[in-house]
């Protein structure tokens, strides 16, 4: 065993993310002294972003099962059937840190990353989203992170010719010092070619594909499990770099392989890079697992084995093939221009032993690094507690708007509303020619190719509600993806999620973290709207020079639905003169927490609004059942800004005006109200249980003309942007 330099320090400990405790655990699970290799092991697999060592304890209450459900949580995706012998296979993660340290590689590798957990497992990907969150538009650093993230997103997932169809921004000073870039991909594969993780098959070969390892992205985990100091950008080394060339190369040579009987198991290399996928493989498997150092492919002379097993960098994956496949496989990988390398095997040890130069430079019990792993159960502020904390102010008395169409203009070019067009437009959302519903709607929807099938697909959470009341915002992140999946007529699957959050050590913010996800499970099991992948992403609060503390609690939500049907879909277009409007779920009353009364009154108080989760069923209900008789010509739910700015939203989308028969009111107009939705049908046409509040046609809406609201709506993201364009 090697006892190399440098000797274990305090300082090193410490340096690695562990705390006293923990090392003491370490030393507890070997019986001696780690050497740095075996530390920096336990360290990334240790680590919050690869442990969950604060979270799992609370992600167990969550639902996770349905008849729809192949798999779920504990593989690369979540598997849901979708018919004629076809899975779904999704999931959303985040890329925070890096995102914010180095903007365009930190989001590019995301989308690269959340591509190889769909793909992986057999799928191929068909879809990617996005959930984003920036500090506020003058934030003088605000600019050139949102030019960052855009263009990475854009120049990774359009390279590799996966269309991004659609996603979420906001805007609120809490993200100033922490951006939140959360990555999501669906991909299409049959049910029974779906591959797993689990290695068996003592003496089966273990074999590294994809690109050259590099020294990019060392301690990418560790720095994904801290929150930010005044070092940010020293950080930059650890952000990987990615390639989406290579990407697509590895897609096609993997699907290929896949077509064979060759692969046992597969994984890819994601954070904490051969380390986390090589420890994964064997535990998940009760196997053992050995490697030999010198036959990894490297790009940099003088890696030591410490750099290879700790590196994030990109586009690769760690399989176990069948005895006797190697030849076959590696002939695929040349012919895609890929390395390929047998590095070890698959023992019945239960250990991880490594081989450099000759000489053993690990060798651990795979189980603490995995099953044994630190497992926390952080104290949580009770509600009444939480709610003084977060000095939520109460609504009290609002004195009603002076001119409801001039609010309406204002709130279509705030930055939570307005158009998302400047961003969009820089994705290929089109490329493979199956997206159906662009971005800009209620949910994208991608045609399983060769069908008439239809998936769609939304991200969705408000959390400015979940940090006023963490259960009742937990609850809408769920219900308004539920809601969005059924305002274009699909019926909602599953869901994957991004649980993001500050500091867990904080008992504020674990009731933040424990109260949303109280919420969540409840609204999944009312729903029937199973989680089946997600991702958790904690120390999101920064104390760098002009960042704020910790972020909003933001547990972001993907769903998706199935559409049997594409050609009987619904979108949120106005499409012709004189047909009904119909208001399903009730008037609006609810302003606190508004985007209203944040951007006209210039205030953040009162609670969250309540989720009817009984109503939020029956009115989706509704609405798919309008859809699917084909009576409903255009549907939109209602969400931020309310009842007009969904009307508005419609109009612009369609070009055409709308006449409303109700007397609006500050509330009427822009309360928040959960549950509800807009449906336009034909004249003749009632809507039970509806109330109709007027009719298409004209240029106005709220006596305001379609172009001036169109000048609003589509103006705030090109000046902002103006310098960067």
């Amino acid at each position: 065993m090697s006892t190399a330099a440098p000797q274990i320090t305090p300082e090193i400990i410490a340096e690695h993310g562990l705390s006293p405790e923990e090392y003491d655990r370490v030393l507890n699970a070997l019986g001696r002294e780690p050497n740095l290799t075996e530390l920096g092991i336990f360290s990334v697999m240790w680590s919050e972003h690869c442990s969950y060592k604060s979270s799992r304890i609370h992600l167990k209450k969550l639902p996770t099962e349905g008849p729809q459900v192949i798999c779920g949580p504990g593989e690369n995706a979540g598997v849901v059937e979708i018919g004629d012998g076809q899975a779904a296979i999704f999931k959303m993660e985040s890329h925070n840190h890096p995102s914010y340290i180095e903007p365009y590689q930190g989001a590019a590798t995301g989308v690269g990353g959340i591509l190889r957990d769909v793909f992986t497992m057999g799928a191929r990907p068909v879809a990617n989203m996005n959930a984003l969150r920036f500090g506020r538009p003058d934030h003088p650093k605000m600019k050139h992170l949102i030019s960052g993230v855009v263009h990475g997103i854009g120049g990774y997932g359009n390279c590799v010719g996966v269309p991004t169809v659609g996603g979420e921004v906001n805007f609120h000073p809490a993200y100033d010092g922490n951006i939140l870039v959360n990555a999501m991909t669906v991909g299409v594969a049959d049910t029974d070619k779906i591959f797993y993780s689990a290695a068996s098959g003592i003496g089966n070969p273990i074999v590294y594909v994809g690109s050259k390892t590099g020294r990019d992205g060392i301690h990418g985990a560790t720095m994904a499990s801290a929150d930010f100091g005044d070092d940010a950008d020293a950080k930059r080394p650890t952000v990987q770099v990615g390639d989406p060339f290579t990407e697509k190369l590895l897609i096609e040579a993997c699907l290929e392989l896949m077509e064979s009987d060759a692969i046992v198991a597969i994984q890819d290399m994601g954070a904490a890079g051969l380390t986390s996928s090589s420890v994964e493989m064997a535990s998940k498997g009760g196997v053992g697992i050995q490697l030999n150092m010198d036959d990894v492919p490297q790009r940099e002379t003088g890696m030591t084995a410490y750099e290879m097993m700790l590196s994030e960098s990109q586009e690769r994956m760690l399989m176990v093939l069948k005895p006797g496949k190697e030849a076959f496989a590696e002939a695929i990988f040349s012919k895609w221009e890929l390395d390929f390398a047998v590095i070890g095997h698959v023992t019945d040890t239960g250990r991880m032993v490594l081989v450099h130069h000759g000489e053993t430079v690990c060798d651990i019990p795979l189980a603490p690094l995995a099953d044994d792993a630190p497992l926390y159960d952080r104290p949580a502020m009770p509600k009444e507690e939480y709610k003084v904390w977060a000095g939520v102010k109460p609504l009290g008395e609002i004195a009603e708007s002076t001119d409801i169409g001039a609010d309406l203009v204002k709130l279509m070019g705030s930055p939570d509303i307005a158009s998302r067009r400047w961003i969009w437009e820089q994705y290929d959302h089109m490329v493979g020619a199956d997206t159906v519903q662009r971005p800009g709607g209620d949910a994208a929807v991608v045609r399983v190719h060769g069908s008439q099938k239809g998936i769609a697909i939304s991200t969705d959470c408000t959390p400015r509600y979940c940090y006023a009341d963490p259960y009742e915002g937990g609850k809408q992140a769920i219900a308004e993806c539920y809601r969005n999946i059924s305002a274009v007529g699909a019926l909602p699957l599953a869901v994957t999620n991004c649980l993001n959050f500050a500091n867990p050590q904080r008992p504020e913010i674990m009731a933040q973290f424990t109260g949303c996800l109280d919420g969540m499970g409840d609204a999944c099991r009312a729903l029937d709207f199973p989680i089946v992948s997600g991702n958790v992403s904690l120390y999101n609060e920064s104390k760098a020079t002009g960042g704020g503390s910790a972020i909003l609690p933001t547990p972001a939500i993907g769903g998706i639905g199935l559409l049997k049907d594409i050609d009987i879909m619904a979108t949120i277009a106005f499409k012709r003169d004189g047909e009904a409007i119909w208001l399903i779920g009730g008037e609006g009353a609810h302003l606190g927490q508004s985007i209203w009364l944040r951007e006209i009154a210039g205030r953040e108080a009162g609670d969250a609004p309540k989720v009817d989760l009984a109503a939020e069923r029956a009115n989706a209900e509704s609405v798919r059942a309008l859809i699917a008789a084909g009576k409903a010509s255009a549907v939109h739910d209602i969400s931020d800004g309310g009842l007009l700015v969904a009307v508005a939203e419609m109009a612009l989308a369609g070009g055409i005006g709308a006449e409303l028969d109700i007397d609006l009111t500050t509330a009427t107009a822009f309360g928040e109200d959960q549950g509800r939705y807009l449906v336009t049908t034909a004249s003749d046409i009632v809507v039970s249980g509806a109330v109709r509040i007027g009719t298409t046609g004209g240029d106005k809406v709220a006596d305001v003309t379609l172009d001036a609201l169109r000048t609003s709506h589509e103006g705030f993201f090109p000046n902002l942007m103006d310098a960067e364009l």
